[in-house]
């Protein structure tokens, strides 16, 4: 498996352009995913802790450009990723969004930790995923099918939190003290 080192990320985000506030959301997302998948490993969870701080730090890395061209930046992001040679790191980003169905039925991976940590970011400052779901729906639920989309993605969340902290010693709210 190959990895960005994190000289590389920094390489891509200045080369892709990413808006400051993106990169500063992305670094709070990473912070984030790390601090739950180091208290996931010492539980036991077999997790590659590389593989998720290239794929938070990169999960928005076709953003800034989506705002032209309208692109599905999860899609985007990820095969950028995958097209460089990193196929699993392009299959997390991918998933930053909404996961693949088949997520429920194990113990949380790096994908689930990624698209969790991206839950509980807005902007730069770690929020409770209620918060973090509010804002969502305000913010991009424009129409009723947007809406029952992002409640469903609501769920899916909740039950992610669930699923994560039911092997954690602490509880969600214990993350946004994480913040710098």
């Amino acid at each position: 498996m190959r990895i960005p080192s994190q000289k590389q990320c920094r390489q891509l985000i200045h080369k892709m352009k990413m808006m400051d506030h993106i990169v500063d959301h992305s670094c709070q997302v990473c912070r984030v995913a790390l601090f739950l998948a180091d208290h996931l490993i010492i539980q036991g969870i077999d997790l590659n802790r590389e593989l998720i701080h290239a794929a938070a730090i990169l999960h928005d890395i076709t953003k800034s450009r989506s705002f032209e061209t309208g692109e599905d930046h999860a899609v985007t992001g990820g095969r950028l990723l995958t097209e460089m040679g990193f196929p699993e790191v392009g299959d997390i980003i991918r998933q930053h969004v909404v996961l693949d169905s088949n997520v429920n039925d194990r113990p949380p991976g790096e994908a689930e930790i990624v698209n969790y940590a991206d839950k509980r970011v807005r902007h730069d400052k770690i929020v409770s995923l209620e918060k973090r779901m509010i804002y969502i729906l305000q913010r991009y639920g424009k129409s009723p099918e947007h809406c029952v989309r992002i409640k469903k993605l609501w769920r899916e969340s909740a039950y992610m939190e669930k699923k994560l902290f039911d092997l954690l010693p602490f509880q969600p709210e214990d993350c946004c003290k994480i913040n710098p």
